[in-house]
């Protein structure tokens, strides 16, 4: 396998994604800090800055952290990562995403999830994504991008209880031939 570079950064029309760096919390904190962006997560107290920060740490801790910006506006506007590279299984997944409220539905998550599906499918043959078991917007979101569910697992959050996930997974061919058609 070809190098996975965990945090490349990417753009689209929509949608720019840098690596996270340490001095990014409180720009990412101040889009985190919205109690409604977490009302359907495991974790709904992620919008407390003591929570936010054991998320914030484990997103550095994982490597494969980015901060999402509009790029209309230059604005800070959510995070995402990947994590869980097996090259041995050729998977890697894709999630701990969160918008602003003002750019839920529409073009951005579809935007960020391309770019980052695009990139990974240089390297891996299947992308997995975690959702929460009550999170029924993220539901919605990663079926539209053609994901199907093919686990239930507990999961642990980097310094959190386990929590109910749903696991989808989304296949190299599947993206690639939706890609052209």
């Amino acid at each position: 396998m070809t190098h996975f570079d965990l945090q490349p950064t990417l753009q689209n029309e929509y949608i720019k994604i840098e690596p996270l760096k340490q001095d990014d919390f409180e720009s990412l904190y101040r889009v985190a800090s919205d109690p409604l962006i977490w009302e359907q997560h495991p974790n709904k107290d992620r919008y407390k800055k003591d929570v936010f920060e054991t998320f914030f740490k484990g997103a550095m801790e994982s490597k494969g952290a980015f901060l999402v910006f509009d790029t209309k506006t230059g604005k800070v506007i959510g995070s995402s990562r990947f994590y869980e590279l097996d090259e041995a299984k050729k998977t890697v997944a894709v999630g701990y995403t969160f918008f602003a409220k003002d750019h839920w539905g529409g073009v951005y998550n579809p935007a960020l999830k391309s770019l980052m599906l695009t990139h990974a499918f240089h390297f891996v043959d299947a992308v997995v994504l975690h959702v929460g078991s009550n999170n029924i917007r993220s539901q919605k979101a990663v079926t539209r991008l053609g994901a199907k569910k093919i686990d239930e697992v507990e999961m642990e959050y980097y310094g959190e209880a386990p929590k109910l996930n749903f696991v989808y997974q989304i296949k190299k061919e599947h993206w690639t031939n939706r890609a052209t058609t």
